[in-house]
């Protein structure tokens, strides 16, 4: 007598989705940085400042009475500011951090998803930042709200899952499964120390990092609850 065949063998495994807009994403920031410098020092500072926003001109237009006035290209700069970095360490860090944890958070809620999550939130994350510079005229550049919106959305579809790190030990390095929640919690707590006894006027908008982040675990909250089934298990990175 043939014994019958777990039902599961004859499964189809649907293949992981290729992250192509994160990939978009990581060279569109390549490409804008290689043209700064294609650019030149005068043709580069134009560059910045078409690119990026001031906190002063962006409540400017929210002040305005008629709400009809606040389509505004002005505030285009919220967005178009997060594909901009002045230096390669700025950039290779953002970039760094975007794949980690953008990899498994496209594959799992999809990619124009993902793309919302990071241009919105990214967004939202620098509105806060000329809300809370106010009048202040200095350039913002820069994906850090944005990547921490995703490291926000991760933290809040994958709570429990492990990450692997390369950690020092001696002379030596060992690698080892470290929780996601103790890696981002340190990460975020060094976020909010800076934001709040660093100085406000910084070259590195810190309370972009804390209100991108808690924007992103607010909207992964949201897709568990609105968004139906999402896999949510991934392998671990």
């Amino acid at each position: 007598m043939t014994q019958a065949l777990p039902l599961q063998r004859f499964e189809r495994r649907v293949p992981p989705r290729w992250p192509w807009v994160l990939v978009s994403l990581c060279l569109a920031c390549l490409a804008i940085k290689i043209a700064l410098i294609l650019l030149g020092p005068a043709g580069g500072e134009a560059w910045l400042y078409l690119w990026g926003f001031r906190p002063d001109a962006i409540m400017a237009v929210l002040h305005r009475e008629d709400p009809r006035t606040w389509l505004d290209p002005e505030l285009a700069g919220l967005v178009t500011a997060m594909f901009v970095h002045l230096d390669w360490l700025h950039l290779t860090g953002n970039l760094a951090y975007l794949w980690v944890f953008g990899i498994a958070v496209e594959r799992a809620v999809g990619h124009w998803r993902f793309a919302l999550l990071f241009l919105i939130l990214g967004g939202l994350a620098n509105l806060y930042v000329a809300w809370r510079l106010g009048d202040s005229s200095r350039l913002v550049i820069g994906a850090s709200g944005g990547v921490s919106a995703i490291i926000g959305v991760y933290l809040g579809l994958f709570p429990t899952r492990r990450m692997g790190l390369w950690l020092p030990l001696g002379i030596y390095l060992q690698f080892a499964r470290v929780p996601a929640l103790l890696v981002i919690g340190s990460w975020f707590t060094l976020q909010l120390l800076y934001t709040m006894f660093g100085p406000i006027s910084s070259a590195v908008a810190w309370s972009a990092h804390v209100a991108g982040f808690l924007a992103g675990v607010l909207a992964a909250l949201l897709l568990r609850m609105f968004a139906g089934s999402l896999p949510l298990d991934l392998r671990d990175d």
